[in-house]
């Protein structure tokens, strides 16, 4: 039998493109531990639609 697993899959979104009003949504999917990262993930990923590196933090 399988145990569970702490490793869970997160989706990461861009803070910054909400506020900019440009359209589209930049989202990657990751996995996190969920034993050692109790908190949500913060994280520096490339947004192509503003053409930078933004923050982009997990939504459930």
């Amino acid at each position: 039998m399988a145990k569970k697993g702490n490793r869970i899959q997160v989706i990461l979104e861009c803070t910054e493109q909400k506020t900019s009003g440009v359209p589209g949504m930049s989202r990657y999917i990751t996995k996190k531990n969920r034993k050692n990262t109790t908190a949500r993930l913060e994280l520096k990923k490339y947004n192509p639609f503003l053409k930078k590196v933004t923050v982009h933090k997990e939504i459930k």
